[in-house]
């Protein structure tokens, strides 16, 4: 090695990660990066995909709609051009699925980037931001990215009777003061499957001041199908202050074109439309959103096998002495007790690639994504010789 690339070398080790988190703003200096489990790109390299069993992030095994693939291979000869600043095409497309106004949708890439942007434009220093514990691992990383702090509110008990682990709505809005700017929800709940009625969000909205804004991540709405799972949607007239997102990524099969979407006020989309970056979802994304927003009878299809294949893993887990938590989701949550970590390892060792939980809190758990009927055999083949 050259004497100037050992200088080279000298100075990079000088400015290290350290010497630049000393220079970031106050709420970055707090991160951790957000972590997306295992490297599934380097198991699929090493093992094959015809011999991985992917189970941990919650994706859709039986994929989009065809009429994904369509749209997006006539957008091909378009790739020298930017795609439509305003996504106005998808956004009609979401208006006449929803019932509301093209003023209402602001896209995002992924409902990740729009949950970070509602705590950059309405909370900051001396702001609190509130959510339950177990909450999306986005709403702290939201919160303290802005600069605000965090009111992390417990959830109810892991032996409630009917929702354990899930969010406790009275103690939510309990927690809410004067520095109160915004409080997240997810319905149903990552990673804990958990929901909550109609009923009860009514109640605790009305307990909600006016000034404070209520952001509802409905990333997998579309999968519930219990009779009382409460939406944002036929709240926000009545409610201004009232937001919901939703994602491409989960029932509709398309989480690697990364397309999120916002419903809130006029007012709120006008405000946050400020902040949007320029062209933040690409032409062959909107293209293939808009096509699998026209095959209802597809996410139909894909959202009744998740539903039978989400009971009947339920079945086979509960009956290995196995403690499975209600889910309206395309995951379950189980809890492994003391066991979890070497249980979750050697599943990996067998290509089986699980969700460990340690990063909520919740280190007796994995979370375990519904696959098609071969996957959860291969599952629970692999969960068999393990166990024993």
């Amino acid at each position: 090695m050259s004497a100037a690339v050992e200088r080279s070398d000298a100075v990079l080790n000088e400015f290290d990660e350290a010497w630049f988190a000393s220079r970031a703003q106050p709420g970055v200096q707090r991160l951790r990066a957000y972590d997306p489990g295992h490297d599934l790109v380097g198991f699929r390299k090493r093992l094959g995909e015809a011999n991985l069993v992917e189970l941990g992030s919650n994706e859709n095994p039986y994929g989009p709609s065809p009429a994904a693939r369509e749209a997006i291979l006539d957008q091909l000869h378009m790739l020298h051009r930017y795609p439509d600043p305003l996504g106005a095409d998808l956004k009609r497309a979401l208006t006449a699925r929803h019932g509301v106004d093209t003023a209402q949708i602001l896209l995002g890439n992924g409902s990740h980037e729009l949950l970070m942007q509602l705590a950059q434009v309405f909370a900051g220093a001396g702001d609190e931001v509130v959510f339950s514990r177990y909450g999306f691992a986005v709403f702290a990383l939201a919160t303290q990215a802005a600069g605000a702090d965090l009111r992390i509110v417990e959830a109810l008990p892991r032996d409630h009777a009917t929702m354990p682990r899930g969010h406790d709505l009275e103690a939510l809005a309990a927690a809410i003061t004067a520095k109160t700017k915004l409080v997240y929800l997810a319905n149903p709940n990552n990673p804990t499957g958990s929901w909550f009625g109609r009923a009860a969000f009514q109640a605790f909205m009305a307990r909600v001041p006016d000034e404070v804004i209520v952001v509802m991540d409905e990333a997998y709405a579309e999968m519930a199908d219990a009779d009382d799972v409460a939406t944002a949607l036929p709240l926000l007239a009545a409610h201004p202050n009232l937001v919901l997102t939703r994602t491409f990524s989960k029932a509709y099969g398309l989480a690697g074109l990364r397309v999120g979407y916002l419903i809130g006020a006029p007012g709120l989309v006008a405000v946050m439309e400020r902040l949007r970056e320029s062209f933040n979802v690409n032409g062959p994304a909107l293209a293939a959103c808009e096509a699998v927003l026209g095959d209802v009878s597809h996410l139909q299809w894909a959202c009744a096998r998740n539903s039978e294949q989400r009971a009947a893993l339920t079945t086979a887990l509960t009956a290995r002495g196995l403690r499975v938590y209600p889910s309206q989701t395309n995951f379950v949550l189980v809890e492994f007790g003391a066991r979890t970590a070497q249980v979750e390892a050697d599943l990996v060792a067998r290509g089986v690639v699980l969700r460990p939980m340690g990063g909520y809190g919740l280190s007796d758990c994995l979370r375990i994504t519904v696959g098609t009927a071969e996957e959860n055999r291969r599952l629970l083949a692999a969960l068999d010789a393990v166990l024993a």
